[in-house]
Order: C-alpha cells, then sequence, then structure tokens
C-alpha cells in the first residue's frame, strides 16, 4: 500500500514556512503499514495542483494533501478540487454553525471569510475541525482515497489521528504492523550501535531495526511486517536489549524525559523545583509542557547573572571566586540554594557556557555542570555539548533531565 502527500502553499516554497506536516504524515501512515512513495510541495497554483493530482492518482491509493483550506484569496485548493472531481461548491449550514461555535469559544469575529470557508464540494465527505475554521474533505475516486487537510499542524495532526488514519484501516483492512519505539539518552549513536551489536545480529530476519538519531536522544525502532507472531518478537528483542543498556533506555514509544519525570514524581508524591543559568528556563518549559505539571513542580528560578545566583539562591560569593559560575560548587550550591527557596523533595540546577562566546581552554564552549539536589545528598555531572549555542540549551535540557530521572530512581 503506497501513499502521496502533497503539500500546497507558496510560503513552503520560499522557505518561510517549514514542511512539518509530511514528516508527521509519513510517520503515522508508516505505523499502520503505508509506505509514503513520495511527498512533494507545490505552490498556490491550480495547475500544479491538478498535475500533482494527477501523478499521485497513477502511483498512490492514498493522497494526502495539506493547505490552502482557508478563507483568503490565495487558498485555492477547494476550487482545483472541485476540477479535478467534477463537482460544485455549495454551502454547507453545518460547517457554518461549526465555524460559529469555534469563533464564540475563543472571541473571534464571524466575517466573510470565515463564512466562505462552509463553501465546500457537494461530492466530498466532511472531516470535523474542532480546534479551526477549515473542514476537512474526503474523496474517493477509481479505488482510491484522497484526504485534503488543513495546513495549520496542529489542526492537521488532530484530523490525521482521529480521522483519516481510522478511515484508512477499515477501508483497506490493512494487514497486521507492529512497532516499538525505544528510547535512549547518554550515549552517542555510534557507541550504542558498538555496544548491541551483537543483539542486533541475533534479530529474527522479520524484525526490522532503524536508528533515530537526535541531538542528546537516540530511538531504536523494531518493526516487524505482516507476521501473526510479530508483537511477541518484538517484545523479546525488548527484553533482551534491556538486559544490554538498562542504564541509557528511558521510556518507550511517545515518552517523553518530561513526561517520565513527571509520572516518577507522582507516583512518589514528590515535588521539584528548577535554578537554570545558561538554559534560561527552558528546563522549566519542557517540565510544564506536560498536562499535570503543577502537580509535581513548584516553581523555578532564572540566575543568569552571579548577582543573582548570590541574592536570590544563597550561592557563597567565594564560590564563585574561586570556582567560577560554571562549576561543580557553583551548580551544587545553585540546587541547594533551590531546594531550600521552593521546599520541594528535588532541586535541579544547571549552570553552563552556551556560546558562541564566553569559552576558555580550560572551560570551552558548551562545558555544562549539572546538579541535583535532595534532603540526603546532592549528586552533579559535567558535560561538553559543543558550540552550537541553541543545541547546547536543548542538549543541556536533555541532560538535565535525565539526571533527575536517575536522582528519583536511586531515591
Amino acid at each position: 500500500m503506497q501513499a502521496t502527500i502533497i503539500a500546497i502553499g507558496d510560503e513552503l516554497l520560499i522557505g518561510k514556512v517549514v514542511n512539518i506536516n509530511a514528516a508527521y504524515i509519513a510517520r503515522k501512515l508508516n505505523l499502520i503499514g503505508i509506505r509514503v512513495r513520495e511527498a512533494t510541495v507545490v505552490g498556490d497554483n491550480r495547475q500544479e495542483i491538478l498535475q500533482a493530482l494527477e501523478r499521485a492518482h497513477e502511483q498512490s491509493k492514498v493522497v494526502i494533501l495539506t493547505g490552502g483550506l482557508g478563507p483568503t484569496s490565495d487558498d485555492i485548493t477547494k476550487p482545483a478540487l472541485c476540477e479535478y472531481f467534477g463537482s460544485k461548491l455549495v454551502f454547507n449550514p453545518d460547517v457554518l454553525e461549526q465555524i460559529k461555535v469555534f469563533l464564540t469559544k475563543r472571541r473571534g469575529i464571524l466575517n466573510e471569510l470565515n463564512q466562505s470557508q462552509a463553501w465546500v464540494p457537494d461530492n466530498c465527505a466532511l472531516l470535523t475541525n474542532a480546534i479551526g475554521t477549515a473542514p476537512g474533505m474526503f474523496f474517493e475516486k477509481e479505488g482510491r482515497c484522497y484526504f485534503a487537510l488543513p495546513g495549520v499542524p496542529f489542526e492537521m495532526e488532530k484530523m490525521l489521528d482521529e480521522q483519516v488514519i481510522p478511515i484508512l484501516i477499515e477501508k483497506f483492512k490493512l494487514e497486521h504492523i507492529y512497532h516499538r519505539t525505544i528510547l535512549t539518552t547518554g550515549v552517542a549513536e555510534s557507541v550504542l550501535a558498538e555496544t548491541i551489536a551483537n543483539w542486533e545480529k541475533s534479530l529474527p530476519q522479520e524484525v526490522k531495526l532503524a536508528y533515530l538519531p537526535s541531538p542528546g536522544i537516540v530511538k531504536i525502532r523494531l518493526s516487524v511486517y505482516h507476521h501473526p507472531q510479530g508483537q511477541e518478537m518484538i517484545a523479546q528483542a525488548e527484553q533482551q536489549l534491556h538486559a544490554i543498556i538498562p542504564e541509557y533506555i528511558f521510556g518507550y514509544d511517545d515518552d517523553t524525559l518530561e513526561s517520565v519525570v513527571g509520572r516518577l514524581l507522582l507516583e512518589r508524591g514528590a515535588t521539584v523545583s528548577t535554578a537554570e543559568s545558561c538554559t534560561g528556563g527552558n528546563i522549566a518549559l519542557s517540565i510544564v509542557s506536560v498536562a499535570g505539571a503543577s502537580a509535581y513542580f513548584k516553581g523555578g528560578l532564572i540566575a543568569y547573572s552571579n548577582e543573582v545566583k548570590i541574592q536570590e539562591l544563597g550561592v557563597d560569593p567565594k564560590i564563585l571566586e574561586t570556582h567560577g559560575a560554571v562549576s561543580r560548587q557553583t551548580a551544587e550550591a545553585m540546587a541547594l540554594g533551590c531546594l531550600k527557596k521552593f521546599k520541594t523533595q528535588f532541586a535541579l540546577a544547571v549552570t553552563g557556557i552556551a556560546g558562541p562566546d564566553g569559552g576558555t581552554p580550560e572551560k570551552p564552549v558548551g562545558t555544562v555542570w549539572i546538579a541535583v539536589a535532595t534532603e540526603s545528598k546532592v549528586i552533579s555531572n559535567d558535560f561538553l555539548f559543543g558550540d552550537n549555542r541553541m543545541r547546547n540549551i536543548q542538549r543541556s535540557t536533555i541532560a538535565a533531565l535525565n539526571l533527575l530521572r536517575k536522582a528519583i530512581l536511586d531515591c
């Protein structure tokens, strides 16, 4: 089973907007056993859209379009679809009512442009957009399924997950596909691959392995296609892997470090606070990105300057004078001060040189110290991440959350 993704919009072609929709769609389709043959981008041009649809028709059973469904003059996907499927736009009062409800909830204004989105092709099934004003559309032609979805990522994702994927599973009676993603951190991809090389060689031929690296995290994906014992094969391989690298595995599938940390804190009825220097609040942002974080996150402090470290966290000025702001002693003092200030069971502190300037031969750019304090002990580690400022912030956040995770497990 093959699919074609067509992203529509001039903003994608000029690089003003990144096409993250295609990656999301491809990932979701792969999980149900549909392989993406082509992902293409076309501009807001009627002829280009029609040509892309013709090409997709020749090569795929499933075609998913994103973008161009808005109310403005450059949104021409609906007219192009009408031409391709031999339909006409008709007014749909139910769509208008959904738009009214959506705008009312957000104190929006219903104008003529919004109302124009209630005009839809007369030969499609509509897909409800609960978090936007542009409905999706589902067409069928010569045994093929066509879906037109909004270009706004969070609208598209919700519609794909809750409506498109179930339609495809039902329509094509897809065979058993099994995936398991094992999440690791604290180890480079090359070192990880070398460590588990013998395990990888021992995998049954039906089990396919993929390494999916990103800054600070390496995902190991196991897949079995169209085999009745696929789930059992993956479970056995996962168990064997966990015995080899338990110290690197922090979660599975859709887990994140912040969600795992939150779950561990909830299980223990514990709380955490943060003191951040080089990460500028990014750790706290990651923690509160998880729904329900208020149950375990008390607060955080951005102690970017030495003055704030001293005044707000009680760091001894002699520590800063003797060892510098980026040191084990300062990180640990920050963590202890944070623990006292917020009265939490765990306190996480980070201090480092994000760059691109500020490094020295002794402490180059990318040097980071992270500490976790509890009432009974303080643990700390140093890291050297490199000279990319934003990547240093990202990797420091991941390393800090992982150190916190390990500290919670050790208590």
